[in-house]
């Protein structure tokens, strides 16, 4: 029983020792001589407290000592006053060498830290950042990562020093009063399990707000960004989120409150207790003097070591309690370094079978994490090269699921997608993407100029060709659109960095025009006219006929004027294709193709009226 009790907090504390190890590693592997010059600053300085401790003993007994001769003079004096003024400028100068390497040794974890996070962020695979348990998970790992370990540097180190300088202080005190020592320490230990019970305490809150906090970031975001500004004002729904968001504030501030209360009325304590047992101590250590046990030397150096051990023993304190809170922010970096990809890594080499976009699909399933159906439920589909081929079906029918296993943003849990018949989990990604162009539903609206937001579509050769960038332009339909801006090709698009936004038509137009840059044998455009109207949309089907020419292409669209493009069309509903063919077969069988088509053509004849 007993040991069962004890097993928990010995795992916890090993659990905190790992993440205390991992950091000092890490830092170890950034800046190994900035970490050990900081230690040896901190050290040397620590010391310094006691020597002036003795400095002035020396002085106050070598000026007695000189009194009562009847030889005053500062001779006798000079090695202790030079002591004391070498010491002290030694801690001053080292505090500003200490406060030098740690702002360096800062900058470099905060750069490599970030960087590992982001590195380790783009080889997730999209259904991690899509499921909503993941993202306290990144919400942690977000909360300055860098600055959690940094300062479990600084604290540790500082920790250090300080219980260099009490064990030095200690030193001097046992000579002179042994009891004060031992006293104090016994009142620390149960100060330092407080506070460490106390930062626990406050992780565990921080860790279970979480969620909360993103509520807060959320309500924030729906009032102060242009996108959500609009139906708010409409809607009138700002008093209603701005309450919301002050009853989350107000409940952080009462339990903050309370864990405030709980760290002062434990510091006062500690500081009650520590200041009377000095005292007490001082007041003995003066009596002794005046019946001759110890000189005014050792009273003055007592006074000193003994205010300066009380404060530097509450420091130790509380620089450990925030090193061990900080630990438990360690482990939610590990823990956000520790998930690994669905998505396997597939082929150790970059290339890839030569082919012509032959896409195959046997016997496919794949569900969403937490999900209770399969998104696609046992598809198997052939795709011929160059075929131009049509999904469509309700929301929700598993259309954009299933191009996006073809492309590998995600793996199927059972069955296998063949490219060039070669199955996708043998291939590598990096390589796999080369060969495919995609046009999303949320296409990207990248903060950069026109031309780079077109050439980010195959960066690596059209960053610098602006004269290719131009023509893939022009191919795409775009010089009207280019020719309205104010600097052509160099504007800088964006509400957050540009000089000119674009509307949601336009903006998918230079995402088409992007998907088109890529020497991709496989061209997949999900919802590619959404956002257009019915003349930019006839304009653009006319440009895919000639830039998806001799390109396998996959279109999802609830359009059915765009469907009208491919050679075969697949309807899909509850994540299976449950009919194949041309526009007029599937007219002519009177299924659920020519329901949907019925029910479009309805509806826009409504519009229309």
């Amino acid at each position: 029983m007993i040991a069962s009790r004890l097993a928990e907090p010995i795992e916890r504390g090993r659990a905190r020792l790992r993440s205390a190890a991992w950091a000092l590693r890490l830092t170890w592997s950034v800046q190994p001589g900035l970490l050990v010059g900081l230690v040896a600053v901190t050290v040397l300085r620590s010391i310094t407290p006691a020597g002036l401790a003795l400095s002035a003993r020396g002085i106050v007994n070598g000026a007695i000592a000189g009194l009562h001769a009847g030889t005053p003079g500062i001779g006798p004096l000079a090695p202790w006053l030079g002591l004391g003024f070498a010491l002290t400028l030694l801690e001053g100068f080292g505090a500003q060498v200490a406060n030098l390497l740690r702002t360096r040794l800062r900058d470099d974890l905060t750069c490599r830290v970030t960087g590992d996070l982001l590195a380790h962020a783009a080889t997730l695979d999209l259904a991690f950042f899509e499921d909503p348990r993941s993202q306290d998970i990144l919400q942690r790992a977000q909360d300055g990562p860098a600055a959690r370990i940094t300062n479990f540097l600084v604290n540790i180190i500082a920790a250090v020093g300080d219980a260099v300088q009490v064990a030095s202080l200690l030193g001097i005190l046992v000579v002179i009063e042994p009891w004060v020592a031992l006293l104090l320490l016994l009142l620390t230990l149960p100060y330092l399990r407080a506070r460490w019970r106390l930062a626990a305490a406050q992780h565990a809150l921080e860790r279970s707000r979480t969620t909360k906090r993103r509520w807060t970031g959320y309500f924030v975001g729906s009032l102060t960004t242009a996108a959500a500004v609009g139906e708010v004002q409409l809607l009138r729904l700002a008093p209603l989120l701005i309450e919301r968001f002050r009853n989350l504030m107000e409940e952080f501030r009462r339990q903050d409150w309370h864990l405030a209360w709980l760290g002062f009325s434990r510091g006062t304590g500690f500081v009650v207790l520590t200041t009377a047992a000095v005292y007490a101590a001082f007041v003995h250590v003066a009596w002794r003097v005046l019946h001759g046990g110890v000189s005014v030397g050792d009273l003055a150096i007592f006074g000193a070591a003994t205010a300066r051990l009380r404060l530097a023993l509450e420091n130790v304190v509380s620089l450990v309690s925030q090193a061990m809170a900080d630990t438990l922010a360690i482990a939610d970096v590990q823990a956000f370094l520790a998930v690994r990809t669905r998505v396997t890594a597939g082929g150790a080499s970059l290339a890839i079978p030569s082919g012509d976009g032959r896409v195959e699909l046997r016997d496919v399933r794949f569900t969403y994490p937490g999900a209770g159906t399969p998104a696609v439920d046992g598809v198997s589909l052939e795709i011929a090269p160059g075929e131009t081929i049509a999904l469509v079906g309700e929301n929700g029918a598993g259309k954009t699921t299933l191009v996006k296993l073809i492309a590998r943003l995600y793996d199927p849990d059972e069955g296998s997608v063949l490219f060039d018949g070669t199955d996708l989990r043998t291939l590598s990604r990096e390589a796999l993407h080369q060969r495919i162009a995609f046009v999303f539903q949320n296409f990207g609206r990248y903060e950069a100029s026109a031309a780079d937001n077109i050439a980010f579509g195959d960066w690596p050769r059209l960053l610098e060709d602006r004269q290719r960038v131009e023509a893939i332009g022009h191919a795409a339909g775009l010089d009207e659109l280019i020719a309205a801006l104010p600097q052509g090709y160099d504007t800088r698009l964006g509400r957050v960095f540009g000089d000119a936004d674009l509307s949601s038509g336009q903006w998918q137009k230079v995402a088409v025009a992007r998907a088109f840059a890529r020497p991709a044998s496989l061209l997949i455009l999900d919802e590619p006219t959404a956002s257009l109207d019915a003349r930019a949309e006839h304009a653009l089907f006319e440009q895919f006929r000639t830039l998806a020419h001799g390109r396998t292409t996959i279109i999802v669209s609830h359009r059915f004027s765009t469907i009208s493009m491919a050679s075969r069309i697949l309807v899909m509903d509850k994540g299976q294709i449950v009919e194949a063919g041309t526009h007029a077969e599937l007219l002519e069988r009177a299924g659920r193709y020519a329901m949907l088509y019925d029910l479009h053509a309805r509806t826009r004849l409504r519009v229309a009226s």
